[in-house]
Protein backbone atom coordinates (compact mmCIF):
# COMPACT_ATOMS: atom_id res chain seq x y z
CA UNK A 1 0.00 0.00 0.00
CA UNK A 2 0.94 3.68 -0.78
CA UNK A 3 -0.33 6.75 1.40
CA UNK A 4 0.02 10.13 1.07
CA UNK A 5 -0.32 12.01 3.83
CA UNK A 6 -1.63 15.89 4.15
CA UNK A 7 0.76 16.87 1.04
CA UNK A 8 1.50 19.95 -0.01
CA UNK A 9 3.08 21.66 -2.93
CA UNK A 10 3.70 24.80 -4.27
CA UNK A 11 5.49 26.86 -6.96
CA UNK A 12 6.40 30.16 -6.29
CA UNK A 13 2.98 31.64 -5.48
CA UNK A 14 0.76 29.22 -7.24
CA UNK A 15 -0.58 26.53 -4.56
CA UNK A 16 -1.01 23.53 -6.55
CA UNK A 17 -1.63 20.63 -3.77
CA UNK A 18 -3.39 21.31 -1.12
CA UNK A 19 -3.28 18.76 1.98
CA UNK A 20 -3.77 16.01 -0.31
CA UNK A 21 -4.41 13.00 1.20
CA UNK A 22 -4.79 9.19 -0.38
CA UNK A 23 -4.40 5.30 -0.04
CA UNK A 24 -3.68 3.22 -2.81
CA UNK A 25 -4.22 -0.28 -2.16
CA UNK A 26 -2.37 -3.44 -2.87
CA UNK A 27 -3.71 -5.75 -5.70
CA UNK A 28 -5.56 -3.14 -7.08
CA UNK A 29 -5.52 -0.82 -9.99
CA UNK A 30 -5.66 2.95 -8.17
CA UNK A 31 -6.64 5.60 -10.73
CA UNK A 32 -6.28 9.15 -10.34
CA UNK A 33 -8.24 11.14 -12.74
CA UNK A 34 -8.69 15.00 -12.82
CA UNK A 35 -8.68 17.58 -15.82
CA UNK A 36 -4.78 18.80 -16.78
CA UNK A 37 -3.55 20.99 -14.32
CA UNK A 38 -5.95 19.97 -11.15
CA UNK A 39 -2.83 18.68 -10.21
CA UNK A 40 -2.87 14.83 -10.34
CA UNK A 41 0.78 14.88 -12.10
CA UNK A 42 2.20 16.83 -9.74
CA UNK A 43 0.96 14.31 -6.79
CA UNK A 44 2.24 11.67 -8.65
CA UNK A 45 5.78 12.58 -8.88
CA UNK A 46 5.93 13.14 -4.78
CA UNK A 47 4.66 9.99 -4.45
CA UNK A 48 7.53 8.78 -6.72
CA UNK A 49 10.36 11.87 -5.19
CA UNK A 50 11.08 13.41 -8.40
CA UNK A 51 9.67 16.47 -6.64
CA UNK A 52 9.56 17.08 -2.86
CA UNK A 53 6.60 17.92 -1.05
CA UNK A 54 6.85 20.90 0.80
CA UNK A 55 4.74 19.21 3.58
CA UNK A 56 3.36 15.74 4.28
CA UNK A 57 4.26 11.69 4.39
CA UNK A 58 4.74 9.60 1.78
CA UNK A 59 4.53 5.82 2.98
CA UNK A 60 5.44 3.29 1.12
CA UNK A 61 4.08 -0.05 3.08
CA UNK A 62 4.91 1.97 6.32
CA UNK A 63 7.97 3.02 5.31
CA UNK A 64 8.64 6.93 5.49
CA UNK A 65 9.70 7.51 1.91
CA UNK A 66 9.67 11.38 2.88
CA UNK A 67 12.17 11.40 5.41
CA UNK A 68 14.79 8.88 4.08
CA UNK A 69 17.51 9.49 3.13
CA UNK A 70 18.86 9.54 -0.44
CA UNK A 71 20.60 5.81 -0.10
CA UNK A 72 17.47 4.60 1.19
CA UNK A 73 15.04 6.10 -1.47
CA UNK A 74 17.48 4.02 -3.86
CA UNK A 75 15.84 1.10 -2.65
CA UNK A 76 12.53 1.86 -2.78
CA UNK A 77 12.55 3.02 -5.59
CA UNK A 78 14.05 -0.37 -7.29
CA UNK A 79 10.72 -1.73 -6.35
CA UNK A 80 8.93 1.00 -8.77
CA UNK A 81 7.91 -0.04 -11.96
CA UNK A 82 7.08 2.88 -14.41
CA UNK A 83 5.00 3.01 -17.79
CA UNK A 84 5.32 6.41 -19.84
CA UNK A 85 3.27 8.34 -21.17
CA UNK A 86 4.92 7.84 -24.65
CA UNK A 87 6.74 4.70 -23.58
CA UNK A 88 10.18 6.28 -23.64
CA UNK A 89 11.50 3.54 -25.27
CA UNK A 90 15.72 3.56 -26.54
CA UNK A 91 15.77 4.04 -30.31
CA UNK A 92 18.84 2.64 -30.73
CA UNK A 93 18.24 -0.18 -28.18
CA UNK A 94 16.38 -3.16 -29.48
CA UNK A 95 12.87 -4.34 -27.48
CA UNK A 96 14.98 -6.59 -25.64
CA UNK A 97 17.59 -4.57 -24.90
CA UNK A 98 14.83 -2.05 -23.43
CA UNK A 99 13.47 -4.70 -21.55
CA UNK A 100 17.19 -5.58 -19.98
CA UNK A 101 18.07 -2.03 -19.40
CA UNK A 102 17.15 -2.06 -15.89
CA UNK A 103 18.06 -5.37 -15.11
CA UNK A 104 21.51 -4.10 -15.91
CA UNK A 105 21.50 -0.99 -14.73
CA UNK A 106 20.42 -2.29 -10.94
CA UNK A 107 20.17 -5.85 -10.77
CA UNK A 108 23.21 -8.27 -9.62
CA UNK A 109 21.81 -10.92 -12.38
CA UNK A 110 24.11 -13.14 -15.00
CA UNK A 111 24.12 -11.99 -18.65
CA UNK A 112 22.17 -15.01 -18.93
CA UNK A 113 19.48 -14.49 -15.68
CA UNK A 114 18.79 -11.32 -17.24
CA UNK A 115 18.08 -13.00 -20.72
CA UNK A 116 16.00 -15.43 -19.11
CA UNK A 117 13.91 -12.55 -17.24
CA UNK A 118 13.52 -10.18 -20.01
CA UNK A 119 12.56 -13.11 -22.25
CA UNK A 120 10.03 -14.17 -19.32
CA UNK A 121 8.45 -10.68 -19.72
CA UNK A 122 8.42 -10.32 -22.85
CA UNK A 123 6.52 -13.47 -23.20
CA UNK A 124 4.39 -12.59 -20.47
CA UNK A 125 2.69 -9.36 -22.70
CA UNK A 126 3.26 -11.56 -25.89
CA UNK A 127 6.02 -10.23 -27.97
CA UNK A 128 8.71 -12.83 -27.60
CA UNK A 129 8.87 -12.92 -31.09
CA UNK A 130 9.68 -9.05 -32.09
CA UNK A 131 12.40 -8.98 -29.30
CA UNK A 132 14.83 -8.25 -32.03
CA UNK A 133 12.97 -5.25 -33.62
CA UNK A 134 13.71 -1.98 -32.89
CA UNK A 135 11.10 0.54 -31.42
CA UNK A 136 10.35 2.24 -34.62
CA UNK A 137 9.77 -1.54 -36.13
CA UNK A 138 6.98 -1.36 -33.58
CA UNK A 139 3.22 -0.42 -33.62
CA UNK A 140 2.02 2.29 -30.69
CA UNK A 141 0.40 -0.59 -28.95
CA UNK A 142 3.77 -2.94 -29.27
CA UNK A 143 5.70 -0.36 -27.97
CA UNK A 144 3.16 -0.26 -24.96
CA UNK A 145 3.52 -3.46 -24.04
CA UNK A 146 7.13 -3.32 -24.18
CA UNK A 147 7.27 -0.82 -21.37
CA UNK A 148 5.12 -2.97 -19.52
CA UNK A 149 7.99 -5.32 -20.08
CA UNK A 150 10.04 -3.64 -18.98
CA UNK A 151 8.51 -1.62 -16.04
CA UNK A 152 7.56 -5.46 -14.33
CA UNK A 153 11.61 -6.74 -15.41
CA UNK A 154 12.55 -5.53 -12.04
CA UNK A 155 9.56 -7.36 -10.24
CA UNK A 156 8.63 -4.51 -8.65
CA UNK A 157 5.69 -4.00 -5.92
CA UNK A 158 4.80 -0.78 -6.79
CA UNK A 159 3.35 0.11 -10.74
CA UNK A 160 2.78 4.00 -12.08
CA UNK A 161 1.65 4.65 -15.44
CA UNK A 162 1.27 7.84 -16.73
CA UNK A 163 -1.38 7.95 -19.35
CA UNK A 164 -1.13 4.88 -20.65
CA UNK A 165 -3.30 5.19 -23.55
CA UNK A 166 -2.17 8.01 -24.82
CA UNK A 167 -2.45 7.93 -28.55
CA UNK A 168 -4.33 4.63 -29.04
CA UNK A 169 -6.62 3.42 -30.92
CA UNK A 170 -9.75 2.38 -28.68
CA UNK A 171 -8.86 -1.82 -29.23
CA UNK A 172 -5.42 -1.13 -28.40
CA UNK A 173 -6.03 0.80 -25.47
CA UNK A 174 -8.73 -1.95 -24.11
CA UNK A 175 -5.72 -4.56 -24.62
CA UNK A 176 -3.30 -3.08 -22.52
CA UNK A 177 -6.22 -1.88 -19.75
CA UNK A 178 -6.81 -5.84 -19.40
CA UNK A 179 -2.87 -6.01 -19.53
CA UNK A 180 -2.32 -3.53 -16.49
CA UNK A 181 -5.27 -5.07 -14.75
CA UNK A 182 -4.25 -9.19 -15.32
CA UNK A 183 -0.61 -8.00 -14.25
CA UNK A 184 -1.46 -6.16 -11.07
CA UNK A 185 -3.61 -9.37 -9.84
CA UNK A 186 -0.98 -12.20 -11.09
CA UNK A 187 2.20 -9.76 -9.60
CA UNK A 188 -0.13 -8.17 -6.39
CA UNK A 189 1.51 -4.44 -6.97
CA UNK A 190 -0.07 -1.79 -6.05
CA UNK A 191 -0.54 0.02 -9.20
CA UNK A 192 -1.37 3.89 -9.78
CA UNK A 193 -2.82 4.92 -13.24
CA UNK A 194 -2.59 8.74 -13.87
CA UNK A 195 -5.38 9.30 -16.99
CA UNK A 196 -8.15 11.35 -17.87
CA UNK A 197 -9.35 8.44 -20.16
CA UNK A 198 -13.10 7.46 -18.52
CA UNK A 199 -12.98 4.30 -20.91
CA UNK A 200 -10.09 2.97 -19.02
CA UNK A 201 -11.54 3.79 -16.01
CA UNK A 202 -14.44 2.29 -16.48
CA UNK A 203 -12.67 -0.73 -17.80
CA UNK A 204 -9.98 -1.39 -15.16
CA UNK A 205 -10.31 1.07 -12.30
CA UNK A 206 -10.49 -0.44 -8.80
CA UNK A 207 -10.04 2.51 -7.06
CA UNK A 208 -10.75 5.81 -8.29
CA UNK A 209 -9.41 9.07 -6.82
CA UNK A 210 -10.53 12.72 -8.19
CA UNK A 211 -8.23 15.54 -8.42
CA UNK A 212 -10.03 19.29 -8.26
CA UNK A 213 -7.93 22.19 -7.87
CA UNK A 214 -4.84 20.60 -6.15
CA UNK A 215 -6.75 18.61 -3.51
CA UNK A 216 -9.32 14.93 -3.61
CA UNK A 217 -12.48 15.74 -4.25
CA UNK A 218 -14.30 12.72 -4.65
CA UNK A 219 -12.92 8.65 -3.87
CA UNK A 220 -14.30 5.99 -4.32
CA UNK A 221 -15.06 2.90 -7.29
CA UNK A 222 -16.78 2.63 -10.76
CA UNK A 223 -20.34 2.32 -8.74
CA UNK A 224 -19.97 5.30 -6.75
CA UNK A 225 -18.56 7.25 -9.94
CA UNK A 226 -21.96 6.66 -11.97
CA UNK A 227 -23.89 7.79 -8.99
CA UNK A 228 -22.06 11.29 -8.84
CA UNK A 229 -23.30 13.63 -6.30
CA UNK A 230 -20.14 16.07 -6.64
CA UNK A 231 -20.78 19.09 -9.22
CA UNK A 232 -16.92 19.00 -10.24
CA UNK A 233 -16.70 15.29 -10.16
CA UNK A 234 -19.84 14.97 -12.66
CA UNK A 235 -18.95 18.01 -14.89
CA UNK A 236 -15.59 15.86 -15.55
CA UNK A 237 -17.24 12.35 -16.04
CA UNK A 238 -20.21 12.45 -17.92
CA UNK A 239 -19.00 15.26 -20.12
CA UNK A 240 -19.07 12.64 -23.04
CA UNK A 241 -22.26 11.08 -24.82
CA UNK A 242 -20.51 7.91 -23.96
CA UNK A 243 -20.51 7.82 -20.10
CA UNK A 244 -24.27 9.24 -20.23
CA UNK A 245 -24.89 6.20 -22.09
CA UNK A 246 -22.90 3.91 -19.35
CA UNK A 247 -24.84 5.51 -16.53
CA UNK A 248 -27.95 5.07 -17.85
CA UNK A 249 -26.92 1.91 -18.60
CA UNK A 250 -24.83 0.97 -15.76
CA UNK A 251 -21.70 -0.43 -15.19
CA UNK A 252 -20.33 -3.66 -16.82
CA UNK A 253 -18.54 -6.24 -14.72
CA UNK A 254 -14.91 -6.10 -13.26
CA UNK A 255 -12.82 -7.73 -16.21
CA UNK A 256 -10.55 -10.92 -14.03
Amino acid sequence: MIELHHIHKSFGSHHVLKDVSAQFERGKVNFVIGRSGSGKSVMTKCTVGLIEPDRGQVMYDGRDFTAMPERERRKIRQEIGMLFQGSALFDSMTVQENVQFPLRMFSSLSAAEIERRSDACLERVELLDAKHRYPAECSGGMQKRVGIARAIAMNPKYLFCDEPNSGLDPQTAIIIDKLILDITREYGMTTVVVSHDMNSVMEASDTIHFVHEGGICWKGDRAGLLQGGVKELEAFVFASDLMKQIRRNGPSQPKS
